[in-house]
């Protein structure tokens, strides 16, 4: 049975949802004003903590945007028919995330306009400069693999390639991400080469826990009928991509362990970090990985409402484990001399305080509400969403 997509209809709540977002990236905007304007010693910020909270949103977005797409790959690259009808709202929702994200990181440089230096004069040796090709490539293919979805007469012959090319680059894209960390071997906490699949499998759970958010929302609230068979589907494999994230987790905790080198920064993450430690083993760990793992896999995970605490869970202990690498990783003072105590009067050896500011907090609130006001408005204009996701609609194994 293929699907009939459909617009979703004008209403107040959808206008008010879009003011309220409106709303958001408004602050945001007045935020990135702010701290342009009087200088980053408002935020923070400082010189031994560089990248603050709205990289934390930022490289959140742009990993979820990644993992957004993952929904569309599977229908097509895959052949899954079931996830075909999804494919549509999961590549917009991609490009959204993406730019979402790149908007925090462009309002966040202080200096928005020195963007065209960084468009225009590259160092290949930089893994900064291949990202800025990587996100721009990354739009424009999903932008086109949209094009296929949405155009009966292109889609059979050139779908396909269009969301394999698209599949590829993602997983380029999120090595790409990943990458920035690993190849920074002057921080303890970075320089692992595991840095590139443990954001490959972030992107998969994070971007897929918004997904499945944004979906059950968009069906509840346009009264469109969204069947179990769909739902148990996506909240399986949120499960086991979350299952994912802990092994790769363990994997470069338990690495870092073994290696003499690392035990001055593991001690600080899973021991006498502070709000490091208490973020990692409390948020992260319990509240975003076990707990939606008890969910998911439960008597729980057959309940819509359940369901949607999980996926939150995961972006909350998304969060938080971005905000430990990021933060904490600047956080934790550089090993100028291995083997050796170091101590100055410019803070060598001393862990970095950074306390985040309400305005980096808007900022990063501001571009999450511009990616879903993006999607927001996608679904009203475009036909995106199939007019029933039913379990007969989709489950080929339904009784007529």
């Amino acid at each position: 049975m293929k699907a009939r997509f459909q617009q979703i209809q004008a209403s107040p709540g959808f206008y008010g949802l879009l003011i309220g977002l409106a709303a958001v990236i408004l602050i945001g905007l007045g935020a990135a004003y702010y701290m342009e304007h009087n200088g980053h010693w408002v935020t923070g910020m400082t010189n031994q903590v560089v990248w603050g909270t709205p990289h934390v949103f930022a490289i959140f977005l742009i990993v979820a945007a990644s993992g957004a797409l993952n929904v569309a790959s599977i229908g097509s690259v895959f052949g899954k028919t079931p996830y075909k009808p999804l494919a549509r709202l999961s590549a917009v929702l991609a490009v959204a995330l993406l730019i979402g994200g790149l908007a925090v990181l462009v309002l966040d440089l202080g200096r928005p306009d020195r963007l065209i230096v960084a468009m225009t004069t590259y160092n290949f040796k930089s893994i900064f400069a291949w990202n800025i090709f990587l996100y721009t490539g990354f739009m424009v293919i999903v932008l086109v693999y949209l094009w296929m979805l949405m155009e009966r007469k292109m889609y059979p012959r050139f779908g396909k390639p269009a969301g394999f090319v698209a599949f590829v680059w993602r997983l380029i894209l999120t090595t790409g991400t990943g990458s920035i960390f690993g190849f920074l071997v002057a921080r303890q906490m970075y320089d692992a080469a595991i840095m590139a699949p443990l954001f490959i499998a972030m992107s998969f759970a994070f971007g897929l826990a918004i997904y499945l958010l944004v979906l059950m929302a968009s069906y509840r609230w346009t009264g469109r009928e969204l069947g179990d068979y769909i739902v148990y589907r996506l909240k399986n494999l949120l499960g086991v991509f979350v299952a994912g994230v802990f092994y790769f987790v363990a994997a470069q905790h338990l690495t870092n362990l073994y290696a003499t080198e690392h035990h001055g920064v593991e001690a600080f993450v899973l021991l006498n970090g502070g709000i490091y430690t208490f973020l990692f083993w409390f948020v992260q760990i319990l509240l975003g990985t076990a707990a939606p793992l008890a969910i998911l896999f439960s008597s729980l995970g057959r309940s819509r409402t359940w369901i949607g605490i999980a996926s939150a869970l995961v972006i909350l202990g998304g969060l938080a484990q971005v905000y430990v690498l990021v933060i904490g990783g600047q956080a934790y003072p550089l090993s100028m001399f291995p083997g050796y105590e170091v101590s100055s009067s410019f803070y060598d050896g001393v862990v970095a305080s950074y306390s985040p500011s309400l305005p980096e907090v808007l900022l990063g609130l501001g571009g999450t509400a511009m990616a879903f006001a993006l999607v927001v408005v996608a679904v009203k204009a475009l036909h995106l969403l199939p007019e029933s996701l039913s379990d007969k609609a989709v489950n080929p194994h339904a009784a007529s």
